[in-house]
């Protein structure tokens, strides 16, 4: 398993890291890639192409802005969402692209974007298709990308091994399943985060490991406190969501001393910095991919009710949490998908759940068997969730999803610590329940806004 663990949870910008964060970057590796090989100043026009789930849904998932900034060279890890709206503001205002490099062409919206709503590309439902002319309207070279879910990018023309974000590498403890992870773990007589430690040290040093942890772990925090404090109290989009997350947080914070003393009641806390951190990504504002955008609320949110409300929590205890997290996060994305365009929700509130879930079980001092139930069960009860936007924007049902996954995260660990049991069903055969329900699930329900809840309200 390639994959480190922070290609999962990545520092991204709101609403999407399919629609958002992927089409960003598959413009700024397209640009590189010609710029490398044929010099961008022979550019006199580009054309983009969206095909699937991004023609489908990527207005309201902001991928016209974040595949124009990516042709101007910017990255999601260093944009600020300020930044992208006002100089999206100006490409549509002045119809001119500053491509790297300093060279301007001219781009009209409605002129050299395409939202191709009736042809589907091989290998995935969300792909962008990039076509360069010379002043002659000469075709000079066209290339295709997919955006697989969770920020990850493909080229279309390179193999899987050939990929920019799957480097094969040797692995102090490899593992391509959960029955090869629990055994690792076994053999050598640690925990889950350890062995995902070790492997980490193959892109990074250990150092580097635990000090972008720790950043991970801020900006998660970073993004409850920024939800909880908003003074804007509508969504963008049109359907005029209103935050619930702010005002919660003026309700709860005068009841915390009695919510300690009521656990059940803890559940509202919890589901308050869900809402907090995907009204933040809804906004377009700054989060964690756990493992993708729209699925950002659950992992945060649960981490939160740890550190707040649990004793004898420190940083090796939260590098714990979040490489568990990740450790079951990649099983997900590698055996199966974390694309809401490819299997629906279950593929990211639900694998969020499962993260969530197996993590908390982990830190509370669960064994290797209560963490597999955990992560198990957590997606069992997800199997089937399709992904369909309201007006193709992540908010309805998205924001209320990550609440509900997150409480009941909570809930799963709780079950899995009181048991230790081997169940009928492993994690790696729900893993492929999940893979083989996504696929067989219709296109309509998977992040189109064609059907189910999407069909309930209009813009």
């Amino acid at each position: 398993m390639n994959i480190s663990i922070f290609d999962l949870l990545q520092i991204s910008i709101g609403p999407s890291s399919s629609h958002t964060m992927g089409p960003m970057r598959a413009a700024a590796y397209f640009v590189e890639h010609y710029e490398k090989r044929h010099k961008l100043a022979h550019v006199h026009t580009i054309t983009i192409e969206l095909f699937g789930a991004l023609a489908h849904t990527g207005e309201g998932h902001g991928t016209v802005p974040a595949v124009l900034l990516g042709l101007e060279g910017q990255t999601p890890e260093t944009i600020t969402p300020k930044y992208l709206k006002k100089r999206f503001k100006k490409i549509t205002e002045t119809q001119t692209l500053n491509l790297p490099n300093h060279h301007a062409v001219k781009f009209d919206l409605k002129k050299h974007l395409v939202f191709n709503y009736i042809d589907l590309l091989p290998k995935h439902s969300n792909a962008l298709r990039f076509s360069v002319y010379d002043k002659d309207k000469k075709l000079l070279i066209q290339k295709v990308y997919y955006s697989v879910g969770g920020g990850f990018v493909i080229d279309g023309t390179k193999s899987t091994r050939q990929q920019n974000n799957v480097i094969p590498l040797e692995l102090s403890h490899p593992f391509s399943s959960a029955k090869e992870l629990f055994q690792q773990c076994k053999k050598h007589k640690c925990s889950v985060a350890k062995i995902m430690l070790d492997n980490e040290q193959a892109w990074r040093a250990k150092k580097n490991i635990k000090h972008q942890l720790a950043h991970i772990a801020e900006v998660m925090e970073q993004s409850i406190d920024r939800g909880c404090s908003r003074k804007s109290l509508i969504l963008p989009g049109g359907l005029k969501v209103a935050r619930r997350a702010p005002p919660l947080y003026k309700n709860l914070k005068q009841k915390l001393r009695w919510i300690r003393k009521h656990p059940a009641k803890l559940t509202n806390w919890v589901q308050m910095c869900a809402f907090a951190v995907a009204e933040e990504n809804a906004s377009g504002g700054c989060v964690v991919t756990a493992p993708t955008n729209g699925a950002a609320g659950v992992v945060p949110a649960v981490l939160h009710y740890y550190r707040k409300f649990h004793k004898g929590v420190n940083k090796n205890k939260i590098n714990e949490f979040l490489l568990t997290a990740g450790a079951i996060g990649l099983l997900y994305k590698t055996n199966a998908s974390i694309s809401g365009a490819e299997v629906g929700c279950q593929g990211e509130i639900g694998v969020a759940c499962s993260m969530a879930a197996g993590a908390l079980t982990a830190v509370l001092g669960g064994t290797l068997q209560q963490i597999e139930n955990a992560a198990e069960i957590a997606m069992e009860h997800h199997l089937g969730l399709t992904c369909d936007p309201v007006a193709g924007l992540v908010q309805i049902p998205c924001i209320e999803r990550n609440a509900i996954a997150a409480a009941k995260a909570i809930s799963v660990a709780d079950l899995a610590l009181v048991e230790d049991r081997k169940p009928h069903i492993s994690l790696d055969q729900v893993i492929l329940t999940m893979k083989e329900t996504g696929l067989d699930m219709m296109a309509k329900y998977k992040e189109t806004s064609k059907g189910g809840l999407a069909n309930s309200i209009r813009c």
